[in-house]
């Protein structure tokens, strides 16, 4: 046995930690399973989204005891460990996360498997619970009130001005978003934030020129 064997037995012995049985496995994939349920139901809770997307939620919880495995396999040997991420590096996704609520709860779901497959199941609890106040704490904090979207269809165009001007009787803040003509009639859109919704609803539809309008309520950006 010359220098360079002994180097290699050594250098490879120092990353090969002892065998995991198979009740120790057993034991992080239950304990994952169980935190990733958690995750499961705050995610379900928590999101205000108008079309829940329950493929995602089980991702989620999947993702979880995938990344626990994972872990657990990379830490038997260094080979299987430089094997995996060669593997992994191949691998592209092409689901763009649209919401950003869902790329919080997507690399929770990572960190918790990471953290119970390298045996630090306490990191993985408190972090869950600490987020889990964070996020609600955060959701339920009255940082601003997202404004209404008025629609109002016009038989005369000319009488923008006089709807207009009931508006900003009601109104505090108002902006036309979209104005659209056709054949003398006038279909607007406008971004609101009234106190006396059904007032101002009742004045706008006795107005004349006005065929119908429309106030429609929406989670998007909040204007200040």
């Amino acid at each position: 046995m010359n220098f360079s064997d002994i180097f290699k037995k050594g250098f490879l012995s120092s990353y090969t930690s002892e065998n995991i049985s198979v009740p120790h496995i057993t034991a992080v994939l239950l304990i994952t399973a169980a935190i990733a349920a958690y995750i499961f139901i705050v995610y379900r809770l928590i999101t205000k989204k108008t079309f829940y997307s329950k493929n995602f939620n089980i991702a989620l919880a999947g993702i979880a005891v995938v990344t626990a495995g994972i872990i657990l396999a990379v830490q038997s040997s260094i080979v299987i460990s430089l094997g995996m991420v060669g593997a992994l590096s191949i691998v592209r996704f092409r689901t763009a996360i649209k919401e950003p609520m869902d790329l919080c709860f997507l690399f929770w779901s990572i960190a918790v498997g990471i953290c119970c497959g390298a045996h630090m199941t306490e990191v993985a609890v408190v972090l869950s619970l600490v987020l889990t106040v964070l996020v609600i704490v955060l959701d339920r904090l009255p940082v601003g009130r997202a404004p209404m979207i008025l629609v109002a269809n016009l038989s005369d165009s000319k009488e923008e001005p006089a709807l207009t001007e009931k508006v900003g009787k009601y109104c505090k803040y108002y902006k036309v978003k979209s104005r659209n003509l056709a054949m003398g009639q006038c279909n607007l859109v406008m971004e609101v934030r009234a106190a006396k919704e059904y007032e101002m609803m009742q004045e706008l539809e006795a107005l004349s020129g006005v065929e119908s309008v429309s106030l429609v309520s929406h989670d998007g950006e909040v204007t200040f």
